[in-house]
């Protein structure tokens, strides 16, 4: 009798372990799935960013006398600053510090674009002043037509310092 007093009993913890196989099988393919899906994202953006100097995207920006000289006036839809220097040439610097990509705010009073992240320092002109960053603010080129500026963001130019030649000048009206 002790035998045939519960028919179950042999059978249910097989059902159980086969329930409980099942189910990590089953979160396996999800977490697979998962991982997955994050690794073909991160090659998706990998390959804009890599492609970001073939891709116009040129935008208009304002007149030049809107800019006073020495001044910074961010675009935060464009991701970069557009400075007018005293002597009234302008640089289309990139917001993102070229240590790690954080944004790298203005700051007006200290006249400095300061990383929050590492607290590289560059300054007006995109040049590093204190490290870690290892090299200059990235910068776009900058074009005119009839008094009005334009930028070309899909054209991000990597530099390892300032150099005069980076600035661009508006044709002087004579």
């Amino acid at each position: 009798m002790s035998s045939n007093e519960n028919p179950q009993s042999d059978t249910a913890p097989r059902d159980r372990r086969s329930f409980l196989n099942l189910l990590w099988a089953a979160l396996a393919v999800v977490g697979l799935a998962e991982g997955f899906g994050v690794v073909i994202a991160f090659l998706r953006s990998g390959n804009a960013a890599a492609g970001q100097g073939s891709s116009a995207k040129r935008m208009r920006i304002g007149a030049v006398d809107d800019f006073k000289p020495a001044s910074v006036t961010p675009f935060p839809r464009g991701k970069f600053y557009l400075v007018r220097l005293a002597d009234g040439g302008f640089l289309a610097l990139s917001r993102q510090c070229t240590h790690l990509g954080c944004t790298v705010p203005w700051n007006a009073d200290e006249k400095k674009f300061i990383c929050p992240c590492h607290a590289s320092v560059f300054d007006i002109k995109g040049a590093i002043l204190k490290s870690p960053a290892g090299r200059a603010l990235d910068h776009y080129p900058l074009e005119i037509e009839n008094g009005v500026l334009f930028v070309d963001t899909g054209k991000r130019r990597q530099r390892s310092g300032f150099r005069q030649e980076q600035v661009f000048y508006p044709p002087k009206n004579g």
